[in-house]
């Protein structure tokens, strides 16, 4: 008997509709599949065919069973590397996981790179009008830490990126203590939203990745706008707004 087929499925985060939002790949590998859960190259190569900015693998520990919370193993690949953390693709893995074989259950936790992570299931909130009719399903809310930045002399970063920014008014520059994103704070959303990304500028930045983000308009219902460029990890930009 051949051994069985791997289930996965595309899941747009952030989104109420299909084909919005910013998707990701999410594979289970279940118990025939320990040869898959150790190759990294092979989970790699899935990465690549699927071509999205992330896929993820989860992988069922087995030495819980009976935990209130049931725990997997995740992993997130970009096309071209594999990262320490991703909040879509885990957002997508939670959303794979409560609609499928963990449909009872409200919680549940990752062992991950950068520590356990958990996803649980909250009730939507009737406040924002985001979603509209999407608010009636329960909402899932991520548990993850917190990560340190650092201030960064605009002097050494932001001049060689002058195309991408295109005179946008910098409120402040920092970077990512674990990761080494540059984190780029502007004056207004508006700002963010009209930003045109020069790939090959932020490819020279001495850092992973170039993060440009500013405050929404009252009445939005959102806190900020953000957009995420990392070319050299094969993502020339991420597709969500915060």
């Amino acid at each position: 008997m051949g051994k069985k087929a791997i289930r996965y499925a595309v899941v747009d985060a952030f989104a109420g509709e299909p084909f919005k939002g910013n998707p990701a790949a999410v594979c289970l590998l279940e118990e025939e599949h320990a040869a898959e859960v150790a190759d990294e190259r092979w989970m790699q190569s899935v990465a690549a065919e699927f071509n999205l900015s992330e896929t993820a693998f989860l992988a069922r520990d087995s030495s819980r069973a009976g935990a209130a919370a049931p725990r997997f193993h995740l992993r997130w690949f970009t096309p071209v590397a594999e990262v320490e953390l991703c909040g879509h693709a885990t957002l997508a893995s939670a959303h794979f996981l409560f609609t499928t074989v963990l449909a009872d259950h409200g919680v549940v936790e990752f062992m991950t790179m950068s520590g356990i992570l958990t996803a649980r299931k909250v009730p939507a909130s009737d406040s924002t009008g985001v979603l509209g009719e999407e608010q009636a399903k329960p909402f899932i809310e991520l548990d993850f830490p917190m990560i340190d930045f650092v201030d960064c002399n605009s002097s050494d970063k932001t001049p060689s990126i002058p195309k991408t920014l295109n005179g946008a008014s910098i409120v402040s520059v920092h970077e990512s203590a674990m990761d080494g994103d540059l984190i780029v704070e502007l004056l207004s959303g508006k700002e963010v939203v009209d930003m045109l990304p020069n790939t090959d500028e932020i490819r020279r930045l001495v850092c992973r990745g170039l993060i440009v983000t500013g405050p929404t308009p009252a009445g939005s219902g959102y806190d900020f706008f953000t957009r995420y460029f990392s070319p050299k990890f094969g993502i020339d930009e991420g597709q969500n707004l915060s």
